[in-house]
């Protein structure tokens, strides 16, 4: 006879529970007033500028989309891979990762600069490019998202969840998928054109929005004074530590790449050695921070059995996650941008032209590949 499961409602009538309204509404109103500033003193604040076109509130966005996605683990746990002692938790993975998605695009909104501009995003697509693509991917994912919390809320609608979960299962790899493409399709910018961001931003959004899972897990059974066992957070904290360790190597193998080709050589030597603060930070925030400490906490003997620990491998996996976000979207736009491969530019000098005949520029052959024939 299967086990049957009773879930009950979080009243929310506790002091804690007006202390975390409280807390979150204050956040809020933060972001009300990062807002109200960049509206009026214009998007250079963000950091954008001639040539960083995609400022801080870029990382953030493709951060929580990229989560959004993760967090959604552990539902397809449950559901697509029949693991049953992860169903409790399916509800809770499903929210969450509908909220972050809803957080990254309203993020993203902010960059049309006027709200009445969603409406020309909306209607008028371009399905040549894949932010077109990305639109519906987005939408979808809230859709199947929200039907297949239905399907677990509706006892009648129990047997379809499999299914719709599956479904959201293969949704969300495609959703992570476009996103990294948005960078790894950008063939102009060095930093970015490999066919290896896209499974890199697979793995990414596993660790990520596990790592944000466990923490708003812990946080909630703890303030509800609900049990949550031991044996559920050593699964999940086992997990968390093989996808941050996938990450690390699909970061090590995507710079192997660059420096096996001559022409990622001048790349590779900005972030690696001589980026000055994207080096600092993919050294210190993304690996050691983001990567090995969390590695170490998570699978030490004693250290890896405090969850306390686990909070903090997990608080510093997030950390490490907007990190490495940094790195790749302003690092990758701070590196110039080779306009004549193979050439090295040099001043162009403009000659006056002769009564009659159209305005020459004399090019140097070091530029063009050949000079300009002398006047007769």
């Amino acid at each position: 006879m299967k086990p049957v499961m009773h879930y009950s409602e979080i009243e929310g009538r506790s002091t804690g529970y007006y202390g975390l309204l409280a807390f979150l509404g204050a956040i809020i109103a933060i972001a009300l007033a990062a807002t109200y500033h960049m509206e009026h003193s214009g998007h250079w604040v963000t950091g954008m500028n001639n040539q960083v076109v995609w400022g801080i509130p870029h990382v953030f966005a493709v951060f929580l989309i990229v989560a959004a996605s993760g967090a959604l683990n552990v539902a397809s746990i449950s559901s697509v891979f029949g693991k049953t002692a992860y169903k409790p938790l399916a509800r809770l993975s499903g929210l969450l990762a509908i909220a972050l998605l809803v957080g990254g695009l309203a993020v993203l909104v902010l960059d049309l600069g006027r709200p009445d501009r969603l409406i020309v995003a909306m209607t008028y697509y371009n399905f040549k490019s894949i932010f077109a693509w990305n639109i519906f991917l987005y939408t979808g994912f809230m859709v199947i998202v929200a039907v297949y919390l239905w399907m677990m809320m509706e006892r009648r609608m129990n047997q379809y969840s499999k299914q719709v979960g599956m479904v959201a299962f293969i949704w969300r790899l495609a959703l992570t998928t476009g996103t990294g493409s948005i960078f790894g399709f950008l063939v102009a910018r060095q930093a970015y054109d490999s066919a290896l961001l896209a499974p890199m931003f697979i793995v990414m959004s596993f660790s990520f929005g596990l790592a944000i899972f466990l923490l708003v897990l812990m946080a909630s059974y703890r303030w509800t004074e609900r049990p949550l066992g031991d044996a559920m957070v050593q699964r999940l904290k086992n997990l968390l530590g093989v996808f941050v360790a996938g990450v690390l190597y699909f970061v090590i193998v995507y710079h192997l790449t660059n420096l096996y080709s001559t022409r990622l050589h001048g790349v590779e030597r900005f972030f690696l050695l001589e980026g000055g603060i994207y080096t600092q930070l993919f050294w210190f925030g993304q690996i050691l921070i983001g990567s090995l400490v969390p590695l170490f906490l998570l699978y030490h003997p004693s250290l890896g059995k405090s969850r306390t620990m686990i909070g903090l491998a997990s608080v510093l996996v997030i950390l490490g996650g907007l990190v490495q976000m940094y790195v790749i979207l302003i690092g990758g736009q701070a590196y110039p941008l080779v306009l004549f491969p193979g050439k090295v530019p040099a001043n162009i000098s403009y000659r006056r032209p002769v009564r009659g005949q159209s305005p020459l520029l004399r090019c140097p052959n070091s530029l063009a590949g050949r000079s300009e024939p002398p006047p007769s």
